[in-house]
C-alpha cells in the first residue's frame, strides 16, 4: 500500500419513492459516475455493489454481475458488500482496499436499495432481521432500541427532550438545499414534538424514512487521478469495527463501541483528529444517534453533544456543520446507498461543489452505522492537492 487513494468522481440518484427497481437504480448512479469522471466502462477493473437486502426486498440476487453487464464494465471483477445499513461505508472500505493494495487501478463503488414497494411492516421486519435471534423473537426492533437509549440519555445527562427535536429541525432545514433529498421541507420544533409517538420518547420526526435510491463513487491511485482531473479528494483514513450483537449486553447503551473504535482507527490512519474535521456526515437514522456518534468520535464530551445543537455548533454556519446533506433524516435512507451518499456529500463539500449547502471544508468525516451500532465504518477524506 504505497500510494494515496483518490476519489475522482461521484453521483447520486434522486432519493425517495422511485418506480425503478434496484438494478435500474444502480445503473443510473453507476452511469452518472462514469460520465462524471470520464472513465470508460471497460477501464473499470473492480466493481463493488453495496446492498443489504435485494433478495429479501425484491427476490433479486447477483446484482453486481448484472450491473457490470448493464454498465458495459465487462470483464471487471465484481463483489457485493453487505454489512446491513453500513453496507455503503463497508463498500468504501472495500474500494479503498482494492486500490491501496494494487489489485485495481480503477474501482467503481455503487450502493443502492429499493424499499418503498414493501409495506412499512414488511420493510421493518427485513431490517429487524439483523438483530440477535433472542431479541428478534421478543419483538425488539431498532426503533425500540432507539427509544430506550434516548430515554436513558435524556435522564442520565439531564438533556432536554427538545434537543433531540432540534436535530430533526436542523437536518430538515439542510435537506431543503439538497436536490436529491427525499424531503425538501423545513419542519418546526413544535411539529416534531407533537408528531405521533413511535418509541417513547421518540416520535415520528425522530426517525428517517423508508427510501429508494443509489449513489456511486470512483476510486483510483492519486497518480491515475491526475490523468483525469485536478479536482479530486483523497481517502485519508478509514476504520471499521463491530460491537456486541446482543445490544442489551453492552455495559453502557449510550456509548457505541463500534463508533469509538472505527473513529480511532480512521483518525490514526489519517493523522487528523476531531479538531481538524471541518464537516461531518453522521448516521442519523434516529435523532439520538447523532449525539452518540458526536461523542464517540470525540466531537463532544460524553453526555454533552446535546449542548452543541442548543448552541448552534452543528448548524451549517456553525463551528462543525453536521449533515449538510440533510442526513438520513431528510435525505432518506436506502440502506445500501446511505454510506456511499455520505461519501458523495463529503466529496462535493471538499471540491466546493455543494451549491447552496456549501461550507468551508478541507477535511471531512463520514460515519456509517449498521444495526444499532453492531458494525460501524468511519472514513476521513481531504481535498486533493
Amino acid at each position: 500500500m504505497s500510494e494515496n487513494v483518490a476519489v475522482v468522481g461521484a453521483s447520486m440518484t434522486q432519493f425517495g419513492k422511485r418506480e425503478a427497481w434496484i438494478r435500474e437504480l444502480l445503473a443510473e448512479a453507476g452511469k452518472a459516475c462514469l460520465d462524471d469522471t470520464g472513465v470508460e466502462p471497460h477501464d473499470v477493473e473492480h466493481l463493488y455493489v453495496s446492498n443489504m437486502a435485494s433478495g429479501e426486498f425484491e427476490g433479486m440476487t447477483g446484482v453486481p454481475n448484472a450491473l457490470a453487464h448493464d454498465l458495459d464494465c465487462l470483464p471487471a471483477y465484481t463483489q457485493r458488500v453487505d454489512q446491513t445499513s453500513s453496507s455503503g461505508g463497508a463498500g468504501m472500505y472495500a474500494a479503498w482496499q482494492s486500490v491501496a493494495s494494487g489489485a485495481s487501478e480503477m474501482t467503481l463503488l455503487v450502493g443502492g436499495e429499493k424499499m418503498t414497494h414493501r409495506s412499512t411492516g414488511e420493510a421493518t421486519d427485513v431490517i429487524a432481521s439483523l438483530t440477535h435471534p433472542v431479541e428478534y423473537k421478543h419483538g425488539v426492533t431498532l426503533p425500540s432500541f432507539a427509544g430506550l437509549t434516548a430515554r436513558r440519555y435524556l435522564d442520565r445527562y439531564d438533556a432536554p427532550r427538545e434537543s433531540l427535536g432540534k436535530v430533526a429541525v436542523k437536518n430538515h432545514k439542510n435537506g431543503v438545499d439538497n436536490p436529491h433529498a427525499q424531503f425538501r421541507k423545513e419542519v418546526g420544533l413544535d411539529t416534531v414534538l407533537e408528531s405521533p409517538i413511535v418509541a417513547d420518547p421518540l416520535r415520528l420526526y425522530d426517525f428517517c424514512p423508508i427510501t429508494d435510491g443509489s449513489a456511486a463513487l470512483m476510486f483510483c491511485p492519486e497518480s491515475v487521478a491526475r490523468e483525469y482531473t485536478d479536482e479530486y479528494a483523497l481517502m485519508s483514513g478509514v476504520g471499521g469495527a463491530t460491537d456486541t450483537h446482543v445490544v442489551h449486553e453492552r455495559a453502557e447503551p449510550t456509548v457505541m463501541g463500534g463508533v469509538v473504535e472505527s473513529g480511532t482507527e480512521a483518525y490514526a490512519m489519517s493523522g487528523y483528529g476531531p479538531e481538524d474535521v471541518d464537516v461531518a456526515e453522521l448516521h442519523d437514522m434516529f435523532t439520538i444517534l447523532e449525539f452518540l456518534q458526536m461523542e464517540g468520535l470525540e466531537f463532544a464530551e460524553q453526555g454533552e453533544a446535546w449542548k452543541a445543537i442548543e448552541e448552534g455548533t452543528t448548524e451549517r454556519d456553525g463551528e462543525l456543520p453536521i449533515n449538510t446533506s440533510g442526513g438520513l433524516k431528510s435525505k432518506g435512507h436506502p440502506l445500501g446507498a446511505s454510506g456511499v451518499a455520505q461519501g458523495y456529500e463529503i466529496y462535493k463539500q471538499l471540491l466546493g461543489e455543494a451549491g447552496p449547502r456549501q461550507v468551508d471544508a478541507d477535511v471531512g468525516l463520514a460515519c456509517n452505522v449498521g444495526g444499532f451500532g453492531n458494525c460501524v465504518i468511519t472514513t476521513i477524506m481531504e481535498a486533493g492537492a
